[in-house]
């Protein structure tokens, strides 16, 4: 498969002097603060953050904002917990200016919030998926969204692998449409990750399930120069090389699949490197009794939850010489305290190795930030599944649908 090289128009160079600018972005953040009882409070404003740099950009060139995002899962239905009014009075703290609310995306409201913007106003739209018309992609509600505005911006990488109403949809009646300064920065090192990086190049993959990662780890088996296998996804591995897994975590189902990738490695000359030692516990708690065992030697009736002290190691000598680094999962349960030696190991390995280092998934993301190596690395993707497809090789339909250059 052909990779996705995308050249997409950027914000940067479209003309939205004076004009409406309707910006798909992505505030799905977490709200509930369990100390206090209070289910509307924002957690974790990252994602509003992120998109600051594009409608700042927006403010300062006299458009017209009307900013659109989907909040959680309401399945077409309207939940207040799922409003994003807690998320306009955040940005409107974070921008040190107004930012208007419209209590739904499309209708008199919305048409009447947008009609009144003056230049360098900015207007949130209430949560997309109050509408099951959003997620189907539906003509007229995709008519609706873009009757608001006269020029189309997508910052929102996090649903750029979703042909939905507000990613696709629109781009059939706007134009320009052009991407946000953050998609920008994805495109620019996810797709030189892939077809223009600093050799050698490794991937460290890790996470819970084979099954949800084999197109992307044969997808880079093509590309990369090693492969550094952790987490759950190591003992589907280490299952089908003949190796007792005890109770830890593989899919039965999936023991032909890692076989099959076991045989390309070896056929491709790749480097794939699976843990040499693990730390396992009796239960999967984090009060559990532990023990370090060699990865081929897992006593029955336990579980292996981290990479071990050799596995560190040897992971540690491929992460030092490599000139980019691609990571995706941790390897390990690193939430619990026993059992985040080695995802932080790694995490500050990457981020002294002096490479190229790419970041992507949520759960990768937040083992960078409880390490503190988050700002030491090259870049850490805002899309789980956006980055996964897009390391895959697959087209990303929010991404496909922005005017080329």
């Amino acid at each position: 498969m052909a990779e996705p090289r995308y050249s997409k128009l950027s914000v940067a160079d479209a003309a939205v002097e004076g004009k409406r600018v309707l910006v798909r972005v992505d505030f799905n953040v977490p709200l509930g603060d369990a100390e206090t009882g209070d289910s509307r409070r924002i957690t974790d404003d990252s994602r509003i953050s992120a998109a600051l740099p594009t409608i700042t950009h927006l403010i300062e060139r006299g458009a017209k904002v009307i900013l659109m995002s989907h909040l959680g899962r309401p399945k077409g239905e309207r939940k207040p917990e799922l409003s994003l009014e807690p998320v306009a009075r955040r940005l409107a703290e974070l921008l040190g200016r107004e930012v208007a609310f419209a209590s739904d995306c499309i209708g008199a409201e919305a048409e009447a919030g947008a009609a009144e913007l003056a230049p360098g106003d900015v207007l949130l739209l209430e949560n997309l998926r109050y509408h099951a018309a959003e997620t189907k992609n539906d003509p007229e509600f995709a008519a609706a969204l873009a009757a608001l505005g006269e020029v189309y911006v997508n910052d929102a990488f996090g649903t750029a692998h979703r042909a939905h109403a507000s990613t696709d949809g629109v781009t059939h009646h706007l134009s320009p449409c052009a991407a946000g300064f953050l998609i920008g920065r994805e495109l620019k090192f996810l797709g030189d990750a892939l077809a223009d990086p600093a050799r050698p190049e490794i991937a460290i993959l890790g996470g819970a399930k084979v099954s949800s990662k084999i197109s992307v780890i044969t997808s880079l088996l093509e590309k990369v120069d090693a492969i550094l296998i952790g987490g759950g996804l190591a003992f589907s591995f280490l299952k089908a090389q003949g190796h007792s897994v005890g109770n830890s975590l593989f899919e039965d189902e999936t023991l032909g699949t890692a076989r099959e990738i076991l045989a390309k490695a070896e056929a491709l000359g790749k480097e794939f490197l699976l843990p040499v030692d693990c730390v396992v516990a009796d239960a999967f708690s984090a009060d559990a009794e532990t023990r370090i065992v060699p990865a081929t030697q897992m006593p029955e009736g336990w579980m292996g939850l981290d990479i071990g002290p050799k596995t560190v190691a040897k992971f540690g000598h491929a992460i030092a010489g490599a000139g980019t680094i691609v990571w995706n999962g941790p390897v390990g349960v690193f939430e619990m305290e026993p059992f985040a030696a080695g995802t932080q190991a790694v995490a500050e390995a990457v981020a002294a190795s002096g490479a190229v280092s790419v970041l992507g998934g949520g759960e990768t993301a937040a083992a960078a930030d409880k390490f503190g190596v988050r700002d030491a690395m090259t870049h850490v993707s805002t899309g789980g599944g956006a980055s996964l497809e897009f390391l895959e090789g697959k087209i990303l339909p929010g991404i496909a649908a922005l005017d080329d250059i």
